[in-house]
C-alpha cells in the first residue's frame, strides 16, 4: 500500500525506471556518443592518440578562445574539408559553444555521414572554460578560475 501511495504522488516514480537490461543498453549507448570535458582533458594531458578534437564554431568564436590542440573546422565546411583534415577511420570528437547549442550535434552528424566514428564533447567550450581548463587565444594559453558549480575545488569528482 505504501508503494502505491508514493508512486501515485511521485513525479519521479510516475513513470517507472527501465529494467536493468534496457538501462544498460541506454546508458552504454549514450557513452558511445558522448565524452565529457574532463575525459577529453585527461586524454589530451596524457597524450592519448587515435582521436581528434574538432571545434565546429565560427572563426570569430574560435578566435575568442578554443581548446588547445583542437582543429578548427566549422560545420558548414566539414563535408568539403574533413578528408583533408582528419584521416579516415580516426574517431572525431566535436564541440561547439555549450549545452544550449546543438552545433556539436550538427557537426557530429556531418562526420557520421562521411563514415567517421564520432562523439560529442558534452558541455562544449562553455564547460571546458568553466572547469578552469586551458583556453587558447591569439595571445596564448590561459586558465580561467574554475566555476565551483561545475568543478569541485581541490578534489576530483571521481566520475
Amino acid at each position: 500500500m505504501t508503494a502505491d501511495l508514493h508512486t501515485s504522488t511521485s513525479a519521479v516514480l510516475q513513470t517507472p525506471a527501465a529494467d536493468s537490461a534496457a538501462a544498460v543498453a541506454h546508458f552504454a549507448g549514450r557513452l558511445s556518443f558522448e565524452a565529457d570535458v574532463s575525459d577529453v582533458a585527461a586524454d589530451i594531458g596524457a597524450g592519448v592518440e587515435g582521436w581528434v578534437l574538432i571545434d565546429s564554431r565560427s572563426q570569430e568564436s574560435w578566435d575568442q578562445g578554443h581548446v588547445p590542440g583542437a582543429i578548427h573546422l566549422p560545420t558548414r565546411e566539414i563535408a568539403v574539408r574533413a578528408a583533408s583534415v582528419v584521416p579516415a577511420g580516426v574517431t572525431v570528437v566535436t564541440y561547439c559553444w555549450g549545452p544550449g547549442c546543438n552545433g556539436a550535434t550538427k557537426a557530429a552528424l556531418e562526420f557520421a555521414k562521411l563514415g567517421y566514428p564520432v562523439k560529442e564533447m558534452i558541455g562544449g567550450f562553455e564547460y571546458w572554460a568553466r572547469e578552469g581548463l586551458p583556453v587558447e587565444t591569439a595571445d596564448g594559453i590561459e586558465r580561467r578560475p574554475a566555476d565551483p558549480l561545475t568543478a569541485p575545488r581541490g578534489i576530483a569528482c571521481a566520475c
